[in-house]
């Protein structure tokens, strides 16, 4: 009998799992895909958004001023990359000029420290590549931006390392009543709790229809991302944004932590909870919007693009609480600010969690650190051939695009990276221009030998996304130090 079972291992799950890691309990995170951070977080723009724009009497609004405050502290802890880059919500016309007064005194209202107004000389000298037509903005300097990815990898980490388990490929197909809690049926083994959060994202509503609870719905909506050539780095230095709308932020201008540009994303609603394909349509209603802004980007810069679904619930606001179910508590419809949200939404939990008779006894032996990966390519030389004499697989280069080496490689497989993705999201190998042309085959290899694993087993994010399909006649040969097939 576990004390809490977490259900989806995405960035919110794997938050209040690492905050419930500083307590003397026994907690378990489960979740359906191959790693944590698969889901809905996964494709994540990655901003950290400042809080001016939630409205302040929503739960949307409540959290995300506190949870922007602490990436500081857990960037330091947890050993992830993040910036406070600032952001621009701009104005396209003077009649706009009152909304952003209107954002500012919602933000301070809020307590976002910093806010700005810049009239139209200042936004040209310090953004002197967007279009001299924007009329002003809104500075917000505690914006900023992250790897979504990374900041849950290291959060699952931590906690892990801090006694939680973590179950990988166990989908709940149904949950029943125990004596002193409840019972998750997975593919693998029941798993019996005392204290259940739902935390499964896109299915939030499914797995609270299996406690017999049908209050609210999710809807997915599709936001389709593109990301433009490195060559563009430093063209545009502030996440910028248009004035938000009812349902959507609008479509930015994200200067990702790596250097890369990003533009999107769509905000389309739509019944598939599984389709994230791109669209002509999408492209083109992103860069159309895209050029008002900041004309020198084009869609010729594209070097990949990709969707994500964000699980919007049919209260329109996070579902965060205990149930009539005793020991079932919703944390659903999580979207943005979701992972701004994150590590506030935590610690609200766990105050829930107490509310509700979980005796929360501090761990005195909680380590709240993780060493931060090895970054090859951003070394000073002199540090790189230390690295390279200590281990000289620092000195093979898998990923040309990115200069990702085999020993980040093999790190990522020791950190618990099971797919190819897993190493992607974990060194940015596959991540350049040429999108794994050249390293895809490296990686497998590397993956298929350290996991002792053919190479007809590895995946691209689990289940069934093989990369290589057995054939008649001999099988590919064993992988090697070397690789090759």
């Amino acid at each position: 009998m576990y004390d809490v079972a977490i259900i989806g291992a995405g960035v919110v799950g794997c938050a209040i799992a690492r905050e419930l890691s500083r307590y003397r309990l026994r907690t378990v995170l489960v979740e359906a895909a191959a790693e944590v951070g698969f889901g809905v977080s996964k494709s994540n723009s990655g901003i950290i958004h400042a809080g001016h724009q939630s409205d302040p009497r929503t739960l949307k609004g409540s959290f995300d001023v506190r949870g922007n405050a602490l990436f500081d502290q857990h960037s330091a802890e947890l050993g992830f990359a993040f910036r406070r880059s600032g952001a621009l919500v701009v104005a396209r016309t003077a009649e706009e000029l009152p909304q952003l007064e209107a954002l500012r005194r919602q933000g301070e209202a809020k307590g976002v420290p910093g806010l700005d107004p810049w009239d139209a000389a200042r936004l040209r000298r310090e953004e002197p590549n967007l279009s001299p037509q924007l009329a002003g903005a809104l500075y917000s300097p505690s914006a900023g931006v992250i790897n979504p990815y990374e900041y849950c990898f290291a959060l699952a980490r931590n906690a892990v390392t801090n006694g939680v388990t973590l179950t990988l490929d166990a989908p709940v197909t149904r949950i029943t009543q125990a004596p002193d809690g409840l019972v998750l049926h997975t593919p693998r083994e029941p798993i019996a709790a005392r204290f259940v959060l739902n935390c499964a994202g896109l299915h939030g509503d499914t797995v609270a229809g299996m406690v017999g609870l049908r209050d609210f719905t999710i809807r997915p909506r599709k936001g389709e991302e593109y990301l433009l050539d490195k060559r563009l780095e430093g063209l545009v230095r502030h996440v910028i944004y248009p004035l938000p709308r009812e349902h959507t932020k609008g479509i930015l201008i994200i200067p990702t932590y790596d250097g890369t540009l990003m533009v999107g994303p769509t905000a389309e609603d739509q019944d598939d909870r599984e389709d994230v394909s791109t669209t002509a349509a999408g492209a083109e209603q992103v860069f159309s919007a895209i050029r008002e802004l900041c004309p020198a980007i084009t869609p010729r810069d594209t070097i990949a693009e990709f969707a994500g679904l964000r699980p919007v619930a049919s209260t329109g606001d996070f579902i965060i609480g205990p149930t009539a179910v005793r020991g079932f508590i919703n944390v659903a419809g999580i979207q943005s600010p979701g992972l701004t949200a994150a590590p506030a939404i935590a610690e609200h939990v766990c105050a829930l969690l107490r509310y509700e008779g979980l005796a929360l006894v501090p761990d005195e032996a909680f380590d709240p650190y993780v060493a931060p990966p090895t970054r090859f390519a951003t070394l000073p030389f002199a540090q790189q051939q230390r690295l390279v004499r200590s281990d000289p697989a620092f000195g093979r280069v898998v990923c040309r695009c990115e200069l990702v080496t085999e020993g980040e490689v093999r790190e990522a497989i020791a950190a618990g990276a099971r797919t190819l993705d897993g190493i992607k999201f974990r060194t940015r190998a596959a991540m350049g221009r040429c999108q794994g042309g050249y390293c895809l085959d490296r990686c497998m290899h590397l993956l298929a030998d350290r996991l002792a694993q053919p190479v007809t087993s590895i995946t691209k994010r689990g289940g069934d996304t093989w990369m290589v399909l057995p054939f008649d006649g001999p099988q590919h040969p064993a992988a090697t130090e070397e690789g090759g097939t």
